[in-house]
């Protein structure tokens, strides 16, 4: 080639490269949408680069195949690939470890170096990679010091928290929640997809802000908000199917005859030559869906995020169903530069279908339907109705599901408007007000013909209906200012709440047919009742924060209330709180140390109320229904209830916090530790009155409960680059309970098995002991079970006194691990959550390892006593008597599991796909939830309960609808 050729090779060469190259402008903003100055933005792979204004402005030539990277000091940095765009507006995510990282507190927000309290967080970062299906599974495990007690698998059941134990006996121990500024008791109709971070306020001196609701702490829930200029619109959606991941043995139809000939039961057992798999009939894989879609934006002062959703989720049990629809709407409007106004809301449709566990299947439960009614049936009679026990009228499980038509529906509007004025610099005033609006009714119909019992009742129809007006106002006015080394906030302001419920029952009987099943078709009324309460609140409050130097920092809360549940007499409570924190990391002495990102200490004390009971408890009520015969006519009457008490008041929990917090490494490393102290004095509680009253208990101000414990919580960057990188969480709480004080009171609770009650409240135990007999084994010679008795001594007959506490539902120690592994567009999440030393009671065992009756039995009865001389752990045959199974050692198992809650696989579109579909991103992934549990509890599932979030009976599995394996694939698109 000559010389002209190749210069003018050259020259087109230099030419299309030129052409190649654009102009490429744009903003870097944080989180909260400001303007972030000195970012650096470079050409990957170059020295071309430069450096954003004042107000997060730049511009940069690049060609369409360069990558640019954002980077700056507490932020991650970020790659984008130029393609096509001229016009980049890049939002830098705030560091995990960052000390600059904003968070929401009560009535405001501080940065995360600065607090001085124990907050526990869970950013939309470590929920980004997984379903949400509910707040629940978001918090558990992810903060230490904080509990999700999933009570039951059901799709309907919901959750419960614990703050750092439970802290009261006859009042709620659920924490307060705050949705946007609006505080609420119930999160089921949240969208956990709408959720942008939650700050959970764990200790008095960050909770006292929120006074007479603040003793069980605060989840603080803040909802997305638009962030960018250019709207966004984004579709998430995943399809998942559930299943139990665990089954149990029970007698085939052959071993169940042999037991009913032994038990002395004879029939014509040619009538029933079945072999029915009960567990298979109602144990279904159940389909789930979920559809979000949102559009965000923030252009000339409006910021807006609008989304809307659909959930519809089946249960493993038969018949049993969620479904859910979700509109929301978070709008605000910068007026000018001085005033802003905005909207949260939140309207949801829910609905439910429910199925009864925790009950015998005498009483229409389902799991134990499924354990104990006979193989030797099957579903239908010949004429359509259901089969029963071919010894006794209980019929099979199948009718508890398919028998009757129920439903629950719930239609709710939570949401509040605000007003912000900039009276001057650092002055500001804000008006809130904020609604929560829930109207709920319950449909059953038991029809006169399917079931026994409807043949028995001629039909059943009820009809529920509940709602509950709730409103807030609050007002506040917040200054902040620095001058030299000393930055001080400030906080006043007012709060007014107002609650008030309203119901209705009906329940009739006695139908002609199944034609219509409302209840004015039924022509006898067995239940009609409605009833109305109301209560209200008035609180000032105030916060003072002080920092001198970014070292030394104090704050300082104030909460007066007054509650109209409590009487005159102690009507206002008053909630201090105070705390400090030394962060040494600043201290001229360690500016050499390298290593030290971020040492700081925090210590604080404070007060904070529980008023979670029922309305008008001060007060002398007078009962009705106590009617009475005057000349042949049944005249109403009435009756003295309850005697009054001018003198009750709120629980209050004090609380002293240490705390320490150490970041190594430019923040690859994040450790903090947390020890504590939580004393509930003051418990409302039913307590013995002299008999000279005419009562025999009131309720009264006289219980102590004390909580004690350890966190700890570890963030790790263990590797990172362009490539590969690997993170790990890992926490770890330690709580004591024990209860103080409770007047020399014994409480017995958890009626279970018709057995009595497994739990007992004593002073000087923890909540959650089983209380029973000792086992002491199968005697060979009679096959009777004996027991030890409180001398030591093996006896048949043990009696009342011989009982002693057999097991603690308090585990030693709750812990979760993650992982998190990225290798260029693929990610590995995997969420490990678990339990170490807490006992179960297995209730369900009672009923199906007694053979005291015709229900069907475990497989372990194989095993049973039959001739004298058997060596064996399970009595003989004993009909009609409960001696062999009563409420024992024999029953307590080591509840302790490891669980494998969650693993996701995802995957996200090249740059180039993306480019080609004009789509910003795009992610595929499967998730699979409890894949594994490693555990040696012999019942269907380790994390259940059959009384809920009960204070006092914890641990207890009697029939309990269990946690499901999962697997979910989903796809989140942006445009």
């Amino acid at each position: 080639m000559s010389l002209n050729k190749l210069l003018i090779f050259a020259l087109l060469c230099v030419g299309f490269k030129v052409s190649a190259q654009q102009s490429v402008k744009g903003t870097v903003t944080d989180s909260s949408d400001a303007p972030i100055p000195g970012v650096n933005v470079t050409v990957k792979g170059t020295t071309n680069g430069v450096a954003t204004d004042f107000d997060g402005l730049f511009e940069i030539v690049a060609s369409p195949s360069d990558t640019l990277v954002f980077s700056y000091i507490g932020f991650k940095t970020q790659y984008i690939a130029v393609g096509a765009q001229t016009t980049l507006n890049i939002q830098l995510k705030d560091d995990a470890q960052a000390l600059d990282e904003v968070v929401v507190v009560g009535y405001g927000t501080q940065k995360k170096g600065d607090i001085t309290g124990a907050v526990g967080l869970v950013d939309a970062e470590s929920f980004e990679n997984r379903p949400k299906q509910d707040l629940g599974s978001l918090i558990q495990g992810q903060a230490a010091g904080v509990t999700v007690i999933k009570s039951s698998g059901k799709p309907s059941s919901g959750f419960d928290i614990r703050v750092r134990g439970t802290s009261s006996i006859g009042a709620s121990s659920n924490p307060l929640y705050v949705i946007d500024g609006v505080p609420t008791t119930d999160t089921r109709s949240l969208n956990p997809s709408d959720i942008e971070s939650i700050s959970v306020l764990k200790d008095a001196s960050s909770a006292a802000i929120y006074g007479a609701q603040g003793a069980n702490g605060v989840v603080i829930i803040t909802t997305k908000k638009g962030k960018t200029e250019k709207a966004v619109v984004q579709l998430d959606s995943y399809v998942g199917f559930a299943e139990v991941w665990k089954t149990l043995d029970v007698l085939n139809s052959e071993q169940y005859r042999d037991l009913m000939t032994e038990m002395g039961r004879s029939t014509d057992w040619s009538q029933y030559p079945y072999n029915t798999d009960w567990q298979n009939k109602i144990f279904d894989t159940a389909l789930s869906q979920n559809y979000q879609l949102s559009v965000s934006g923030n252009n000339d002062g409006t910021q807006y995020y609008i989304s809307g959703g659909y959930i519809n989720q089946e249960g493993v049990v038969r018949s049993s169903q969620m479904e859910r629809y979700n509109f929301k709407a978070n709008l605000s409007k910068e007026v000018n530069d001085w005033l802003t106004i905005g909207t949260n809301f939140n309207y949801t449709h829910y609905h439910d279908v429910d199925v009864t566990d925790n009950a015998a299947v005498n009483q229409g439960g389902v799991l134990l339907g499924v354990l104990a009614t006979p193989p030797n049936i099957t579903v239908y009679n010949e004429d359509g109705t259901f089969t029963s026990n071919p010894f006794q009228d209980w019929e099979n499980p199948v009718s508890s599901t398919d028998g009757s038509d129920r439903g629950y529906k719930n239609q709710r509007l939570l949401g509040n408007i605000y007003t912000e004025i900039q009276l001057m610099e650092g002055l500001k005033f804000r008006s809130n007000f904020g609604i929560d609006y829930n109207s709920d009714r319950y449909d059953y119909f038991l029809d006169p013909f399917r079931t026994s019992y409807g043949r028995a009742t001629n039909g059943i129809s009820r009809y529920n209906t509940n709602n509950n007006n709730y409103f807030i106002w609050d007002n506040t006015l917040s200054y902040n200012t620095l001058i030299g080394k000393h930055k001080i906030d400030a906080l006043v302001g007012t709060v007014y709440q107002k609650n008030r419920w309203e119901y209705s029952n009906i329940e009739t009987r006695n139908f002609a047919s199944s034609e219509i099943p409302t209840p004015s078709a039924g022509s006898e009324i067995i239940t009609a009742t409605a009833g109305k309460s109301e209560k209200a609140n008035a609180s000032y409050i105030g916060r003072v924060s002080y920092d001198f130097d970014n070292k030394y920092l104090v704050t300082a809360n104030f909460r007066a209330d007054g509650s109209s549940n409590f009487g005159p007499n102690k009507r206002w409570g008053y909630f201090p709180s105070f705390s400090a924190g030394w962060r040494i990391s600043q201290e001229t002495f360690l500016e050499q140390v390298e290593s030290i990102s971020e040492l700081k200490l925090r210590a604080g004390w404070g007060i904070v109320g529980n008023d979670n009971i029922n309305t008008y408890q001060y007060l002398a009520t007078v009962g009705s229904g106590g009617n009475y015969p005057i000349g042949g006519t049944i005249m109403p009457g009435t009756y003295p209830a309850s005697i009054a008490n001018n003198d009750l008041k709120w629980e209050e929990s004090e609380q002293l916090n240490l705390g320490l917090d150490l970041s190594l490494f430019d923040s690859k490393i994040k450790f903090s530790v947390d020890a504590y102290i939580k004393k509930n004095n003051d418990l409302l509680l039913n307590a013995p009155l002299p008999t000279a009253t005419g009562f025999s208990n009131a309720i009264q101000n006289v219980g102590k409960v004390e909580n004690k414990g350890l966190e700890f919580q570890l963030n790790t960057v263990n590797y990172s680059n362009e490539d590969f990188s690997w993170t790990t969480s890992a926490n770890v709480t330690i709580n004591r309970n024990e209860v103080k004080n409770i007047v020399g009171q014994e409480l017995f609770n958890g009626n279970v098995a018709s057995r009595g009650e497994v739990s007992l409240v004593r002073e000087g135990e923890p909540l959650g002991i089983f209380y029973g007999y000792v086992w002491g084994g199968v005697d060979p010679q009679t096959g009777n079970a004996y027991y030890v008795d409180s001398n030591g001594e093996s006896t048949f007959t043990p009696t009342a006194d011989d009982r002693r506490i057999i097991g603690d539902a308090n585990p030693d120690f709750t812990y979760s691990l993650g992982n998190t592994v990225t290798y260029k567009n693929f990610s590995l999440n995997i969420f490990l959550q678990g339990s170490q030393g807490n006992d179960i009671f297995n209730a369900t065992r009672i009923n199906m390892e007694g053979m005291t009756d015709s229900k069907n039995q475990l497989a372990t009865v194989l095993n049973r006593w039959k001739n004298p001389g058997d060596i064996t752990a399970i009595p003989r045959v004993s009909e009609g008597n409960t001696d062999n199974s009563r409420i024992s050692t024999r029953f307590v198992e080591d509840g302790s599991y490891l669980r494998f809650k969650a693993v996701t696989l995802s995957y996200n579109l090249p740059t180039k796909v993306l480019d080609y579909l004009s789509i910003s991103s795009v992610k595929l992934y499967v998730t699979g939830e409890n894949l594994l549990t490693i555990t040696d509890y012999s019942g269907f599932d380790p994390e259940v309960n059959a009384f809920g979030g009960n204070n006092t009976v914890q641990g207890v599995d009697f029939g309990t609808y269990p946690q499901t394996r999962n697997i979910i694939m989903g796809l989140n698109v942006t445009f």
